[in-house]
């Protein structure tokens, strides 16, 4: 099922011939689901806490997309990273930026009619990263990731970090390609066995 975002909630599009579902449930829903800022970012890529670092999309377009991520003292790693000083970790701010380009490679392969859960994005090259302004517990960061080409299925893109005030802590350029990892099983592949 595709929808349509609208201030923060879901408006369902239903398929031709098809009931109303979400994620695996059937039956009629509301004209409007409220839907969570983190949801949707759920919705859209496999990451889970506590290895999930975007916390919202706020605005895409057709050639990228802007998320935000509010760092929380209490994440486990500000234990060791620097105790009495915690920095979040460097690999960390750039594990944003990818989940930030994942955000985005689930919204285009959304709008070219993808299922779903069709397929995951796999980071398959980083380039150029430059650190410039170290990031504390309790700071919020803007992350946007832009499209720079498409060759034979990989995408290159530019990400970089800014402070909540325009601050730029980082930018890297990197490459994603959209696919089904061995193992995984499609929607299809996944009901033609439960019929079985």
């Amino acid at each position: 099922m595709r929808g349509v975002a609208k201030r923060g909630f879901v408006r369902p599009m239903p398929v031709a011939n098809q009931p109303l579902q979400r994620r695996g449930e059937t039956g009629l829903l509301s004209l409007y689901l409220p839907m969570s800022a983190l949801d949707t970012v759920k919705a859209l890529i496999p990451h889970r806490p506590p290895f999930l670092f975007v916390d919202e999309i706020v605005s895409e377009t057709a050639d990228g997309l802007v998320a935000k991520r509010t760092w929380r003292a209490d994440e486990s790693f500000y234990e060791g990273h620097y105790p009495n000083a915690p920095i979040t970790p460097g690999v960390l701010l750039c594990e944003a930026v990818f989940q930030t380009g994942a955000l985005f490679m689930a919204r285009q392969a959304q709008a070219a009619g993808a299922a779903p859960g069709a397929g995951v994005p796999l980071l398959s090259k980083i380039n150029d990263v430059r650190f410039r302004t170290p990031i504390y517990p309790g700071d919020t960061i803007v992350i946007e990731v832009k499209k720079k080409e498409v060759v034979a299925g990989f995408t290159m893109m530019a990400g970089n970090v800014k402070k909540a005030d325009g601050t730029r802590v980082l930018t890297v350029d990197f490459t994603v390609a959209w696919k089904t990892p061995e193992g995984q099983v499609s929607a299809s592949a996944a009901a033609q066995q439960a019929q079985q």
